[in-house]
């Protein structure tokens, strides 16, 4: 801890005139702000000498106990640096955008029969990559309606090579089969060609090409043929009439727009991929208040698309003067980038969509925190903490006692926040012990609490009667942890919402709310996401455990054996209902092999 007092009319005379970042920390070496400058001296000295700065610039720098700076080469190497190291530090006075790196892609892969995919994550070469997509939702669709239109198939790897026969995505002609020798590799080849192009916002060549095949199958008397490239014809156009925003150019852009409204602000990013409106989505940046729109829209531009995918166009409705930005996006995608607001004609109609889609969304938030603001209001009152803000809620799931999995949610300033869940594997106990697994999970979570890790609930809520009520005050005893609120949330009579029974430890008798209570409805809410979390937890580690083939763990039985078995028998839930006689049978599989693999599955 630096003891001596920062004196910053001595530290600004020794930086230089030349470009950096700059690091401000507090007396116990916290960073609270990183920032770039094209000239270090001018910019950190401005903090020091503005009379007019904000309340929350004014907080932070009465917190500054040290600055460190880093020089750079030139002023785009600065804002490059600025930006990683603000998504490592994430520090309390900088705007943050959540570091969403994995958003959702089309993929055609590589394969001879390539398969058409949902994907997020790294891109992979071997493949051919479509997007990024705004959301999961547009993704998907889009994938829907290009099987409609080429049947393409969906399925993994091990599922094409281990067919047999055509399945169910075959007879609903979602699939043409390519596992099974129904399509020609020529033809589906044809069909990828054709999807990709759809995917790169090419609808007219597409078109152009299955109508020119369309006449050729006709004229050489394929009847059928042509009635195929027809109906692909026909599909394609209804997906055109259900595009509600369409461009006549193929262009790749994005378009960004910052709005504020009673002090929340909202960024709007629309993305046009081959002329093609794949759809919005709204972000609602950390540490935004009493921030200048523009700053936010220079955050928002860096932190997005610095290492990412950038389009040709990025259009905002707010000036960027910010040519270092222009020059590094330009450099990493390896063409020119053009970071523009001041457009006419349809561009100017896409960024005013943006900004009205902006507002309705800075709308429906508003909408949302007056309700729940309502509903914690009530709860304060019934519980007599005018203070409460925070609430956690556990849960416990299993089957049978069967992978047994707790769930922690996190309820706090008037939202649900799914960046602070935790679930916890329950290790140890009996099979079936709920109150044993409450018991884990209470002391792994508010142990960490008690060292100084974590912040500190208002209220703790306790999926359970009585019983895990006594559990979670017998640790947090044990803790001595005794000041914060502990409520059981029983179901009630025949499990019906409304009539919950909400137990408290300094009370004899439930608290009693009516079924229209708001203060109930935030319960049942946080309660219900406790219990979905946990559940979706449960049923991912359960499925782990039954899905791991069991063949990969018998010696002997190496990759060609065990494609052979599940060839053979369709799977692995054939091979389990096989005998030794029908096993022994598979090429490969010797009357001594066929024992031992019975005898292990069995």
């Amino acid at each position: 801890m630096n003891t001596t007092p920062f004196d910053p009319k001595a530290f600004v005379a020794t930086l230089p005139l030349l470009p950096g970042v700059y690091r401000m920390l507090d007396d116990t070496g916290q960073v609270l702000y990183v920032g770039k400058a094209a000239q270090l001296k001018k910019r950190v000295s401005s903090y020091f000498q503005k009379t007019n700065i904000s309340p929350r610039i004014r907080l932070m720098i009465s917190h500054i106990a040290n600055i460190e700076v880093t020089i750079t080469s030139t002023e785009a190497e600065a804002l490059l640096l600025e930006n990683n190291l603000i998504k490592s530090l994430k520090p309390r006075y900088n705007i943050l955008f959540r570091d969403d790196k994995s958003y959702p892609y089309i993929v055609l892969t590589g394969e001879a029969f390539p398969r058409l995919a949902y994907y997020r994550g790294t891109a992979v070469k071997q493949h051919q990559n479509f997007g990024p997509y705004p959301n999961s939702f547009a993704a998907k669709e889009s994938i829907a309606l290009l099987q409609k239109i080429f049947r393409l198939r969906t399925c993994e790897g091990s599922v094409f090579n281990n067919r047999t026969r055509p399945c169910l995505q075959h007879q609903i002609q979602r699939c043409t089969a390519p596992c099974v020798g129904l399509i020609s590799t020529e033809d589906y080849a044809t069909d990828v060609r054709n999807a990709s192009l759809l995917l790169l916002g090419k609808q007219d060549e597409v078109e152009n090409r299955l109508r020119a095949a369309m006449e050729e199958a006709a004229d050489d008397q394929h009847y059928e043929h042509a009635a195929a490239l027809r109906d692909q014809l026909h599909a394609l156009h209804t997906v055109q009439q259900k595009q509600f925003m369409e461009s006549g150019r193929a262009t790749d852009a994005d378009i960004v727009a910052v709005v504020e409204l009673e002090g929340v602000v909202c960024v709007n990013l629309s993305m046009v991929r081959g002329g093609r409106h794949l759809g919005d989505k709204h972000l609602f940046p950390q540490n935004a208040d009493q921030q200048n729109v523009s700053e936010v829209m220079e955050a928002f531009l860096a932190q997005h698309y610095l290492n990412s995918a950038v389009p040709s166009f990025i259009l905002t409705n707010l000036e960027v003067a910010n040519e270092a930005l222009e020059t590094l996006l330009s450099d990493q995608a390896g063409r020119k980038v053009q970071i523009r607001s001041s457009v006419a004609g349809e561009r100017r109609q896409w960024l005013d969509m943006a900004v009205n889609n902006a507002l309705q969304a800075l709308r429906q938030r508003a909408g949302m925190q007056a309700g729940q603001l309502l509903r914690l209001e009530t709860l304060r009152s019934a519980l007599a903490q005018p203070e409460l803000s925070r609430i956690e809620c556990f849960d416990i799931s299993h089957t049978m006692g069967e992978a047994t999995v707790a769930s922690c949610v996190v309820y706090d300033n008037l939202n649900i926040r799914p960046t602070e869940y935790r679930r916890y594997n329950i290790k140890d106990i009996t099979p079936g012990d709920d109150y044993a697994a409450m018991r884990q999970a209470l002391n792994r979570r508010y142990l960490k609490l008690q060292q100084g890790e974590g912040k500190r609930p208002d209220l703790i809520l306790i999926d359970g009667g009585a019983g895990q009520l006594g559990v979670a005050i017998a640790v947090m005893a044990e803790l001595g942890i005794t000041d914060i609120q502990l409520m059981g949330v029983a179901k009630g009579v025949e499990r019906k919402p409304g009539l919950e029974q909400l137990l408290l430890p300094q009370q004899e008798k439930p608290l009693q709310l009516s079924p229209d209570s708001p203060a109930l409805h935030l319960i049942q809410q946080v309660r219900d996401e406790a219990h979905r979390f946990a559940i979706s937890g449960h049923r991912a580690k359960r499925g782990k455990t039954r899905t791991t083939s069991t063949l990969e763990e018998i010696s002997g039985v190496g990759e060609k054996r065990r494609r052979n078995l599940l060839s053979r028998f369709g799977g692995l839930k054939g091979v389990l209902q096989a005998s030794v006689a029908e096993l022994a049978q598979v090429e490969g599989i010797s009357q001594e092999m066929a024992e031992k693999i019975y005898q292990q599955l069995h």
